[in-house]
């Protein structure tokens, strides 16, 4: 029981803390401003990592390297911690592997989750407020994503689809990661 609640207790603070670093990822690559209380609550949450980070990580093609770094050292010692708690043979190469290869699945999951969020919130922003403050947030996070939807497939009737599309295609990605080999489940 007492497994349980930590495992509870730290895979909740440690997807959190890596999902706010993936947030920061995609806000910067889609040159998101951080002018926002989203963007705000992101930095402060996450500056403590990506600045010394930045220093030893540089940014590659747009993408801030440094806070997918860190993203992945949070799952990494998540991950350690349950193997550890958990009486796991966790010493060589092959257990040390095991762990960095289930964070990094477990960050590219985080991630589609990140995405589907975004665009869950867009398409609920857009029927119920679309003049809301933060809609240019959520819509200038979700247009790479359904843009090239939207152009393969234009709206019916004045209904938007793309979004529908989006989610299903997180969804086939998310099928994809659960059966990689050495997918370590949750």
């Amino acid at each position: 029981m007492f497994a349980q609640i930590l495992d509870l207790l730290l895979g909740t603070a440690a997807n959190l803390l890596a999902l706010a670093f993936l947030a920061r990822v995609w806000m910067q690559r889609v040159r998101a401003p951080f002018r926002n209380p989203i963007g705000q609550f992101v930095a402060a949450v996450t500056d403590w990592a990506v600045l010394p980070l930045r220093r030893l990580v540089p940014g590659l093609f747009g993408i801030d390297l440094a806070s997918v770094f860190a993203a992945w050292f949070v799952q990494i010692a998540y991950f350690g911690v349950m193997v550890g708690l958990a009486g796991m043979a966790a010493s060589g190469p092959e257990a040390i592997f095991g762990v960095a290869w289930a964070a990094g699945v477990a960050v590219l999951r985080m991630f589609v989750y990140l995405l589907m969020g975004v665009v869950i919130v867009m398409a609920l922003l857009s029927w119920v407020n679309p003049y809301a403050p933060i809609t240019p947030l959520f819509d200038q996070m979700a247009r790479p994503l359904l843009q090239p939807i939207r152009r393969l497939l234009p709206s019916l009737g004045g209904v938007d689809l793309s979004p529908l599309v989006a989610l299903v295609l997180c969804q086939v990605v998310l099928v994809v990661l659960a059966n990689l080999p050495g997918f370590w489940p949750r």
